[in-house]
């Protein structure tokens, strides 16, 4: 059993980011909803537990944990609320990339502030013209003696126009994959520029917004990695993000799951409770037994990452599949299990059903996971 089962200090982790979120997200998740509020306060405590720097190394200041680690904390924050857990996902992908991949000026920078979250960032690689086709990206970096000239614009950017701090892939060299660099960006660089908020379905406490560069001068040690190195990065990096947003289905749809069993146990109908139907059950144990198997298959992909096992993309791209795929079908079927409560924002079930239905898109759309995974089994 000890094989399958987390360490103590996995727990302890697991249990600390449960404590966290039961105290100062849950309660308030709903009205950060409701109201469109991000709050920037309670990420930033976040932080004070490590939260902002859970795979940044010990020597840059980060808690340096693994990436079953990270996918613990991020389910159980979702447990509360899935928009702001991915949100710190993000930040963390972010600081992840310069500390694995900056040099030292750009880390001393730039790490101390991320850390702490007095300074947020974002991953920025998606155009409007260039999603799933990542490599096809358009905004320039064109040198310009010790600076980088930026052109172009970033779409469904999580931070845009609230972040400090810009982590952008960008075309440094000819088209395709290897003409792309990544360079860390500022928000306050003269030619940087916001569009309106986006009018979203869900991830209603995080603010999203195109970012715009016009003319926008980089000073050259900004450049993380070489040149060229960009896509690498990217890829590299979404690894680990496709880990992280797929437990935050996992955290959302144990919610979800949890709500609808202490709801059916006491909802009355025909004279019983609506947990006595065996139609319910069933319901109940596929919900049970589909949110274990996804469970299992993340743990086990975000080992391989951690590891860096050759496979290590595959099975996050699989688990990523399955984990969103299965918690919007979990928190769908608790909506079912509901009735017309279930679409009421009186109780939470709904919000989960909106904020996790984004989690199939992006990080890579769940029909790009199975191109991944079939691409992968085909070159073997």
């Amino acid at each position: 059993m000890t094989q399958f089962d987390l360490t103590e200090e996995q727990r302890a982790i697991q249990e600390m980011a449960r404590k966290f979120t039961a105290d100062e997200i849950t309660p308030h998740a709903g009205k950060w909803d409701e109201e469109h509020i991000f709050p920037r306060e309670t990420i930033v405590k976040a932080a004070e537990l490590g939260f902002a720097s859970i795979y940044v190394s010990e020597e840059s200041g980060g808690i340096g944990l693994g990436r079953l680690d990270a996918a613990l904390i991020m389910e159980a924050m979702a447990y509360g609320c899935p928009s702001t857990s991915a949100f710190i996902s993000i930040h963390n992908m972010a600081s992840w990339m310069i500390d694995a991949f900056g040099s030292q000026t750009v880390k001393d920078k730039y790490l101390p502030s991320l850390v702490t979250m007095d300074k947020i960032a974002s991953y920025c690689l998606t155009e409007p013209g260039s999603g799933s086709d990542a490599a096809a990206l358009k905004t320039t970096a064109r040198l310009d003696g010790n600076h980088y000239v930026l052109n172009g614009s970033k779409q469904f950017i999580s931070g845009g126009g609230e972040n400090e701090v810009y982590v952008c892939m960008v075309r440094t060299g000819d088209a395709g994959p290897k003409g792309i660099s990544c360079l860390v960006v500022e928000k306050d660089m003269e030619g940087v520029s916001f569009g309106a908020p986006e009018k979203k379905l869900g991830w209603h406490s995080q603010p999203t917004a195109q970012v715009m560069f016009d003319d926008v001068r980089v000073p050259v040690e900004n450049l993380v990695g070489a040149e060229g190195q960009g896509f690498s990065i990217a890829m590299q990096g979404l690894d680990g993000g496709r880990l992280n947003i797929g437990a935050c289905s996992l955290g959302g749809a144990q919610r979800c799951l949890d709500e609808a069993i202490a709801y059916t146990k006491d909802r009355q109908q025909f004279g019983k409770p609506v947990a006595e139907f065996q139609n319910t059950q069933f319901m109940l144990a596929d919900m049970a037994t589909d949110l274990e198997a996804a469970r299992a298959l993340l743990y086990l992909a975000a080992a391989k990452v951690t590891e860096g096992a050759p496979d290590k993309t595959r099975f996050a791209a699989m688990a990523k599949r399955l984990s969103t795929d299965s918690g919007s079908k979990i928190v769908n079927d608790a909506l079912q299990l509901f009735g017309g409560y279930g679409y009421l924002m009186d109780y939470p079930i709904e919000r989960f059903w909106r904020d996790l239905r984004v989690h199939s898109i992006l990080e890579g759309t769940n029909q790009i996971m199975r191109l991944i995974v079939s691409r992968d089994l085909l070159r073997q």
